[in-house]
């Protein structure tokens, strides 16, 4: 499956690339615009950011695989990440991680069958004094426990 950035999308890229002294260093904003216009960071997205940047596709694919918030397969609408690091599981992640992989009857990396939520296990994402804590694609929701998780999910339902 061919991918190519769109005219709006290499637009947008010349715009990100006015900010910074070489091309590299604006792998993750290009990334970002790969990932919008994809819906996730494909090989040949991989390969088109590295040949727009002019850098390997090796040192993409590292940066891809670095950062949590891009995804290598397609992610559900609503990407739900449970931080199960340190701070949160002394504080109930993993027990919120398990009762969000039960109610929605995916595992982890696993996706709906309506493709409506996605569901991640994740390293430390920076709110140990907030813990335990889930991001829903790039919102943040903290001191959690199983009611407020309820709430969550039902609010994502019904926005649908």
């Amino acid at each position: 499956m061919e991918f190519k950035f769109t005219e709006e999308n290499l637009k947008k890229i010349e715009e990100v690339l006015k900010k910074y002294p070489e091309k590299k260093p604006a792998v993750m904003p290009v990334l970002y615009i790969a990932q919008e216009q994809n819906g996730f960071i494909s090989g040949e997205a991989m390969a088109e950011v590295a040949s727009v940047l002019e850098m390997t596709k090796e040192d993409v694919l590292g940066v891809v695989t670095f950062y949590t918030m891009f995804h290598q397969k397609p992610v559900g609408k609503y990407h739900l990440q449970v931080c199960t690091n340190v701070s949160c599981m002394l504080r109930g992640g993993y027990r919120i991680y398990d009762y969000v992989r039960e109610k929605l009857k995916i595992e982890n990396g696993g996706l709906t069958e309506d493709n409506l939520f996605s569901l991640e296990e994740v390293e430390c994402m920076g709110s140990c004094g907030t813990a335990p804590m889930i991001a829903v694609n790039e919102d943040f929701y903290e001191n959690l426990d199983l009611e407020k998780v309820d709430q969550i999910l039902e609010s994502l339902k019904q926005k649908n």
